[in-house]
């Protein structure tokens, strides 16, 4: 059985051409999805993603593979950067392609429900149809009256504009008087914020937000991906502790790199502590998710078996941008 499945169909050929090349320099280096996955930071579902051209990999991780796998990272920045604007194009195509889908669609429902009219046209079903031939063949004259004067025109108007006014004094009065017996101190009660209204819109695939997040793991809860930035790191011996946030999800989590078994990472945000992970494998650990109040509310501190310990403390960024300069995915 072949190691890889066959790339979809309607892949732009730069696209094809990318996801085919990480294949190779996967294949080139023998190792397993998994052991990339712990050897560059990126969960083993999203190279997953990217080796099977479901989802184009972020530049970072395009680096990453490449110092893994001993690749000259200029040459594979070429392919990637040339893949990036095929995959946005695509994406582009798709959505006007949606677009005038949705449009027929709504066009032919419309079509359905036109007016019909019954056999035999509208005047066979009328309820006058077939008493035009009783009535007398000659018609009663009648004579038509005569236009009204300007005078008695402009009188009707003025009256009827006085009475309006009236009506408006009356309803004002009975509005003034009715406040004035209210009590001061009482206010009018006013109606409730629709729940639906404060509820926040997720993105698709995620499965939770704030305090929801306490506890949970941030992958399987559709936080990190293209969501997730590092805004906090420390280097404690020859390990490497991060504070990793989700806006979106309004939670951060602790993920510690260059780990051995035994050594300890811990999430906490002021004085609550949250999820703690004692490494049992030479890979990446990380915290399940704390819901904060910010990236610059989040700390995450490591303890490893060699006695020594440090803390790495959340900063505030500029939009989507972490302490490394850019906004990473993965864990």
């Amino acid at each position: 059985m072949p190691r890889w499945k066959a790339l979809p169909e309607e892949l732009d050929p730069q696209v094809r051409e990318f996801a085919s090349q990480l294949r190779r320099l996967v294949d080139r280096s023998g190792l397993s999805v998994a052991a990339i996955a712990d050897r560059t930071g990126y969960s083993k579902t999203s190279w997953e993603r990217y080796l099977g051209g479901r989802l184009l990999a972020p530049r970072a991780a395009v680096l990453a593979l490449a110092e893994v796998t001993g690749t000259n990272p200029v040459h594979l920045t070429t392919m990637w950067e040339l893949a990036e604007r095929a995959w946005s194009r695509s994406e582009q195509r798709h959505d006007r392609t949606m677009g005038a889908t949705q449009v027929a669609q709504a066009r032919a429902a419309l079509g359905e429900f036109g007016p019909v009219e019954p056999p035999g046209g509208v005047r066979a079903h009328s309820p006058s149809a077939g008493l035009t031939d009783r009535r007398p063949k000659q018609a009663k004259q009648w004579a038509p009256k005569p236009p009204a004067a300007p005078g008695h025109q402009r009188r009707r108007i003025i009256m009827f504009l006085a009475g309006v006014v009236g009506a408006l004094l009356v309803i004002t009065s009975a509005v003034l008087l009715t406040d004035l017996g209210r009590s001061d101190d009482k206010q009018q009660a006013k109606p409730a914020p629709s729940r639906s209204a404060s509820a926040p819109v997720l993105p698709a695939g995620v499965k939770c937000v704030a305090a929801s997040c306490t506890g949970q793991d941030p992958e399987a809860m559709g936080c990190t991906d293209k969501l997730v930035q590092t805004v906090g790191s420390a280097k404690v011996g020859v390990a490497v502790v991060e504070v990793r946030y989700s806006k979106t999800c309004g939670a951060a989590w602790a993920r510690l790199k260059q780990v051995a078994p035994g050594d300890r990472v811990q999430i906490s945000s002021g004085g609550t502590a949250g999820d703690a992970v004692v490494a049992d494998a030479y890979r990446d650990t990380y915290t399940k998710m704390l819901a904060v109040d910010g990236p610059a509310a989040a700390k995450a501190c490591a303890t490893l078996k060699s006695g020594k310990s440090g803390c790495a403390a959340g900063k505030a960024a500029a939009g989507a941008t972490g302490k490394a300069g850019t906004a990473t995915t993965g864990q």
